[in-house]
């Protein structure tokens, strides 16, 4: 089976954080969301992983080596597609056409999840689906008596289902999506000037392809600062009830951290009380500080600061007093 992860947007909603490092790269719990994402997959899967295909744009190579090694580190051969221009889902999806055989996965890398991933044989695609308050700023599926999804609507400003597409799909056959993306893409079938993936699904179920919801348990955003320090939250959560120890190797001088949290090689933590929710990249410094529900990145030095739900990048440096902060990379502070 094939996994294939488009990514290629850049993630303005979460600038500055993503100014230096594409959205899908950026740490929560101290791992890429990318490589949460397909690790996450690859644990729940009952089919061996063959190929993990990233769609990126122009991240430069250091990232491009980053991905095929977290997809060697799975067992799985990697490849890189690239998207030079934002043409929709569907025309993601159809950069990594090559990838587009037998058993397929497609999760995009803007959010982490938990579900029951069993697949069950007598389907041709399963569409994981969370329920949700408010439908009318996701695309929803609506089904038949059968279990069987009949349709796909895009933001609905008049209720037609509550459940939500979280971005993760199976097909069966990878080479029956590829035809009828390409038919979209020869055609110029375009919404809002995309090619969408729902247009697609449409035109596989009206040929009577069977697509069955899965069960999503835990759907985590990481779409601005707010809900990726939330995520962060969650997945330190999970870690700690899965007996995952996030401490490694690191400095403590008269400090407390509160569990659960992420602490990072040669992180120093001087006369402090870090967590509980927190995650601290490696080579960090805090001192004299009181931290929780936040992310500090790598090489960043904190001292004499109050933080709560903050995020802080890489490499920088806050100095002084605050209680809420959103600090991208190479940053400099003094409250």
């Amino acid at each position: 089976m094939n996994i294939i992860v488009p990514m290629a947007g850049r993630g303005s909603r979460l600038r500055p954080h993503t100014l230096t490092t594409p959205k899908p790269l950026v740490k929560v719990g101290g791992k890429p969301i990318v490589q949460r994402l397909v690790e996450d997959i690859a644990k729940i899967s009952t089919e061996k992983i063959d190929e993990i295909a990233f769609i990126i744009g122009d991240f430069g190579k250091q990232v491009e080596t980053d991905l095929l090694d977290i997809a060697s580190s799975l067992g799985a051969t990697g490849k890189i597609y690239h998207q030079t221009e934002p043409l929709g889902t569907a025309h993601a999806v159809h950069c990594a056409k090559e990838s587009l055989h037998g058993p397929v996965i497609i999760a995009f890398a803007d959010t982490l999840f938990r579900a029951n991933f069993t697949i069950d044989p007598n389907v041709d695609g399963i569409l994981w689906v969370k329920q949700i308050e408010d439908p009318s700023a996701f695309g929803v599926v609506k089904m038949n008596d059968q279990g069987h999804i009949v349709e796909f609507v895009e933001k609905p400003k008049e209720f037609v289902s509550d459940l939500a597409m979280i971005g993760v799909y199976y097909f069966k056959y990878g080479e029956k999506l590829k035809e009828e993306i390409d038919y979209l893409i020869e055609h110029d079938i375009i919404k809002g000037g995309e090619y969408q993936l729902p247009d697609a699904l449409r035109n596989l179920t009206q040929k009577n392809y069977v697509f069955v919801p899965g069960e999503v348990s835990a759907w985590m955003d990481c779409g601005n600062k707010a809900v990726t320090v939330e995520t962060n939250q969650r997945i330190l959560d999970f870690d700690h009830e899965d007996g995952i120890n996030n401490v490694e190797e690191h400095q403590n001088e008269n400090s407390v951290i509160i569990q659960p949290c992420f602490i990072g090689k040669n992180v120093k933590i001087v006369n402090s009380v870090v967590g509980p929710n927190v995650s601290i990249g490696e080579h960090s410094v805090v001192t004299d500080s009181r931290i929780a529900n936040s992310i500090i990145g790598e090489e960043t030095i904190v001292k004499g600061v109050y933080l709560k739900n903050s995020m802080i990048g890489n490499k920088a440096e806050v100095n002084g007093k605050s209680q809420d902060l959103s600090i991208g990379d190479y940053s400099k502070i003094e409250l």
